[in-house]
């Protein structure tokens, strides 16, 4: 197994992509909850070789505004439970949002609102896998791993503002 991983300057902070045997696994932003350490992520390498251009080429689309959806292949590692919410999250559409009940409730489990909010939160593949547009019961914004201003800021991108500082 090849671990390697590029720094990628995003609006919101830099951005750490990660990649084992060629695949993206992994989407960090800085002082992510959950983010693993930095020895974990292989050898760096420049954002422009494989995978990571295409990523950083969809990334910037997205930032700008012109893309919704994502075309990458991607390698989540997770428990079942974990791959099936982060499956979930990928339906959610660009620019909707839905709670963690809802969410879970569309996997068939219910009463597992909370299990799906830990399971969200240790999403290894942020923005990409669109963990931030889960929202709490009221509608509220909470518990992004990547900091609330962030979750704020991507919502609002998709909902057609441009977010304070994006450029």
């Amino acid at each position: 197994m090849t671990t390697t991983h590029a720094h990628l300057d995003g609006p919101y902070g830099t951005l750490t992509l990660v990649a084992v045997d060629g695949t993206l696994s992994g989407l960090y932003m800085t002082e992510q909850r959950h983010r693993p350490p930095e020895e974990t992520f292989g050898a760096r390498v420049t954002p422009d070789e494989a995978p990571f251009a295409e990523a950083a080429r969809q990334l910037g689309e997205y930032f700008a505004g012109e893309r919704h959806t994502f075309d990458l292949p991607l390698r989540l590692a997770g428990t079942p439970f974990q791959r099936r919410v982060w499956e979930g999250l990928s339906t959610i559409r660009y620019g909707e949002t839905r709670t963690y009940g809802e969410l879970a409730a569309q996997l068939g489990k219910p009463n597992a609102s909370r299990a799906v909010g830990l399971a969200n939160g240790k999403n290894p593949i942020g923005i990409v896998v669109p963990c931030h547009r889960v929202v709490g019961a009221n509608g509220s914004l909470t518990g992004y791993g990547g900091g609330l201003d962030r979750k704020r800021r991507l919502l609002e991108l998709e909902r057609g503002g441009v977010p304070e500082g994006l450029f």
